[in-house]
């Protein structure tokens, strides 16, 4: 029986299930253990996790705890709740398939940027901001004509780019989440800028430690938590860098409840744009693969965020972020009622329990189908779950 805890509430003897928290926030080999003293207890405490879960069948037992089921159930509720009562304010000037064609030039232009980038930060060159303005304007452009298409595109990611496609995706989500927050183009962009630059101190974190395929030792763990810091200082030296941009690379990893680094801020000590950052960060990192783990499909990923705003996010943003990538974003494989594989394209003109979507493959009859666009909001059918592409050998990026 899954359950889940306070961390206050662990006792030696107990076995975790899951930490609660993604894979770089917590300095443990595995996400699952058996606590054998209270020293692991005070340590998972320390890390600045709240609530985890619990197996009670392999440990120690809580008897009033709510169970994994119950609580995703009620959490799915207050989810759908949140998107019955949003209002689908505009639609896209560009339609997706246009945009997406013009979406991957600009994102593989950018990636090689902010590769060259990093490259010459690690060999101690200085950032010049003259060479990533454009590259941000071209995300923001794009952003602009149809959020959905550059956003869909930074999903796909190669495990040994990670860092760079990683800043590229958290680029175009701080773009998108600033126009949404309803900020003029000229600090959305400054925005971008930070998020193209909000992990360049890791290029001051030695290779073996940014690069090693596996859990962190403490000492590793720490230096690795370093970037943040110096990131910060790294950009405080370049001439004319939007003090946005400073704010952004050095508070991406604060938490709205204190617990995170480096400057254990609170609540609104954060900066609005750090606050947006920690939220973009996170949400990219959950849903993309590393060479430890493999990434959170979309929608599971946003009810993660969901789950940690009670603590770690300031939850408003978080309804807001959710609401702008959509319960189940463009790129999303799905499940029909009618037995039907389909691929989001669209997060829905009236609901975003009810977008629009491509079918793709006919579960009861084994096999694909010529793809046909379906407005949710308009037929009798409806999404039962999200589905793990992997899970049935199907591409959604071929279908956008």
């Amino acid at each position: 029986m899954i359950k889940r805890i306070r961390s206050d509430q662990l006792l030696p003897g107990m076995y975790i299930h899951d930490l609660n928290c993604g894979w770089m926030d917590h300095p443990f080999a595995f996400n699952s253990f058996k606590v054998n003293d209270e020293k692991i207890i005070a340590k998972i405490i320390a890390t600045g996790i709240r609530e985890l879960y619990i197996d009670s069948q392999k440990g120690l037992d809580v008897d009033d705890a709510q169970t994994h089921d119950e609580f995703h159930a009620d959490m799915h509720q207050q989810i759908t709740t949140l998107a019955e009562k949003h209002e689908i304010k505009t639609l896209p000037p560009t339609q997706l398939k246009e945009e997406v064609v013009q979406a991957r030039v600009v994102h593989s232009e950018a990636h090689n940027v902010v590769h060259h980038l990093m490259s010459d930060i690690r060999m101690g060159k200085q950032i010049e901001l003259a060479k990533l303005s454009p590259v941000v304007e071209n995300i923001t452009d794009s952003i602009f004509r149809n959020k959905d298409a550059f956003i869909s595109l930074s999903r796909i990611k190669q495990k040994d780019e990670y860092t760079f496609q990683h800043s590229v995706s958290v680029c175009a989500l701080l773009v998108a989440f600033s126009r949404a927050m309803g900020y003029e183009k000229n600090v959305v962009m400054e925005a971008g800028i930070g998020g193209l630059l909000h992990d360049a101190g890791k290029m001051k974190v030695p290779d073996y430690i940014l690069n090693k395929p596996g859990p962190l030792t403490d000492a590793e763990f720490l230096e690795m938590k370093s970037h943040a810091a110096l990131g910060r200082e790294l950009l405080e030296q370049i001439p004319g860098m939007p003090e946005t941009a400073i704010m952004i690379t050095g508070q991406h990893h604060e938490r709205y409840d204190g617990t995170g680094y480096p400057g254990k801020i609170q609540k609104d000590g954060i900066s609005q744009f750090g606050q947006l950052a920690a939220i973009a960060d996170v949400y990219d990192a959950l849903t993309s693969d590393r060479v430890y783990h493999k990434g959170m499909e979309p929608t599971a990923a946003l009810k993660k965020l969901f789950e940690w705003g009670k603590f770690h996010f300031n939850a408003e943003l978080v309804e807001h972020f959710i609401c702008l990538i959509g319960i189940y974003p463009v790129g999303t494989l799905v499940k029909l009622e009618s037995g039907v594989l389909a691929v989001v394209v669209n997060p829905g003109n009236e609901s975003l329990l009810r977008p629009t979507v491509r079918t793709v493959f006919d579960i009861k009859q084994e096999l694909y189908v010529t793809p046909q666009e379906i407005d949710l909001a308009k037929k009798l059918d409806s999404i039962v779950q999200y589905e793990s592409p992997r899970n049935w050998g199907i591409d959604p990026f071929k279908y956008l």
